[in-house]
């Protein structure tokens, strides 16, 4: 089975289907915060979360939503001279803002250049009536997805990560959207302390069964700026080595279904700021390992998932 030159379905194999051609993606930062961050759930933060957010590589928010598009754009001019573009509303929490600012940054965003959807990443905990009303009405004019972060279905890795909100409220939240026939795109983190092979593999075949149209895979790494850096320190726990996320990333394709779409293979950080595994830098080659693992298998997304049924 192949999604073009890959064994799996990646998004850039979705995104040239429904558009017929290549789509980028222009990260924003839309000035929001978080529920994690400002009291309502707690003041800092998931434990792998640095002071950007989930943003390193987003505009700065003092620019408007229409020069971070800009900005983006020419950062990507590099690579694709042309193309459409999705709105990607990155760091923080998306959605955890009141009806007119959300409804006036989203259509400023999809008001630009050649965009021809939305993405947007929010917490299963912020998705009110009114913003899922909003989504819903977004949605029947545009291309959008919603990104959630789950990071795993283990209640004790949950709470030592200060997730801030139970597995029910994600199966809510997926169950509310998908209802509204919106895309939901789950992230997984594949490193966290404690959690097994077989935690990881079980928080995979848990998603591959609850309608998520998409998924993120993330390798767990240390930043300099972040809580679970400076636990590290006093507690040393496993890095996962390349060859581990490499297995591990194989394992998953195969557990998960044939038509769900894989945004991402593995983490980015920042190279001024990453700790470890120094490794993941080279982001080509990881990518590359990961195909090189499914074609020696003779392997491919969903093919343990297909015999299960």
């Amino acid at each position: 089975m192949m999604w073009g030159d890959k064994r799996y379905h990646s998004l850039n194999y979705e995104l040239k289907k429904t558009f017929g051609q290549k789509v980028m993606k222009l990260s924003l930062d839309g000035g929001f915060t978080c529920p994690n961050r400002d009291g309502t759930v707690g003041t800092r933060g998931c434990i792998f979360c640095g002071e950007a957010g989930a943003g390193e590589f987003t505009a700065s928010r003092r620019f408007s939503i229409a020069k971070q598009m800009d900005i983006q754009r020419s950062l990507l001019s590099s690579k694709w001279s042309n193309g459409k573009c999705i709105a990607y509303f990155q760091n923080f929490t998306n959605t955890y803002s009141a009806f007119d600012d959300l409804n006036k940054k989203y259509n400023e965003a999809l008001s630009g250049k050649d965009i021809v959807g939305l993405a947007i990443a929010t917490r299963p905990d912020c998705l009110p009536e009114y913003v899922l009303d909003l989504l819903e009405e977004i949605n029947s004019k545009t291309f959008l997805w919603v990104e959630l972060g789950l990071q795993t279905i283990h209640d004790k890795t949950a709470r030592f990560i200060r997730r801030g909100y139970e597995l029910e409220c994600y199966q809510k939240s997926i169950y509310e959207l998908r209802k509204r026939n919106i895309r939901v795109v789950t992230h997984l983190i594949f490193g966290l302390p404690g959690e097994s092979y077989e935690d990881i593999l079980n928080s995979v075949k848990f998603i591959a069964n609850t309608d998520t149209w998409g998924v993120k895979f993330h390798l767990l790494y240390l930043q300099k700026d972040t809580d679970i850096h400076r636990y590290y320190i006093e507690h040393p726990f496993h890095i996962l080595t390349q060859e581990e996320y490499i297995s591990l990333v194989a394992d998953s394709i195969e557990h998960i279904p044939p038509e769900m779409v894989i945004h991402r293979l593995t983490g980015d950080g920042k190279r001024s700021l990453l700790v470890a595994p120094r490794w993941s830098l080279d982001k080509l080659r990881v990518l590359s390992d990961i195909d090189m693992e499914l074609k020696k298998r003779d392997s491919y997304q969903g093919i343990k998932y297909l015999c299960k049924e």
